[in-house]
């Protein structure tokens, strides 16, 4: 299970499954279980701004950290995404 970073955000680690892949670019919260159960799922724009799609156990403040740490590292954490899909980044509303 790729992580984004090895280092926590918000005290949760980011990353994405290999179930993930078949759809546009997101990213999962999960604490060190990187379950999905209690993980929050966040669909990333094209300008690195998400839509929530699953807040899991995070606040509303460990909610806007983690959006303003995606807007300021989505480029990078596409790269990634992309070496293992063809899916790009959320288009809906």
């Amino acid at each position: 299970m790729p992580k984004y970073y090895e280092h926590k955000v918000c005290g949760y680690y980011l990353y994405y499954t290999s179930f993930c892949i078949v759809e546009c670019m997101h990213v999962h919260a999960s604490d060190a279980n990187l379950t999905e159960s209690g993980a929050a799922k966040f669909f990333v724009r094209g300008d690195g701004s998400t839509i929530v799609q699953k807040r899991g156990v995070l606040n509303d403040r460990e909610i806007k950290v983690i959006q303003r740490f995606i807007k300021d590292h989505y480029l990078e954490m596409y790269e990634m995404w992309k070496t293992d899909s063809n899916n790009g980044f959320y288009s809906g509303r």
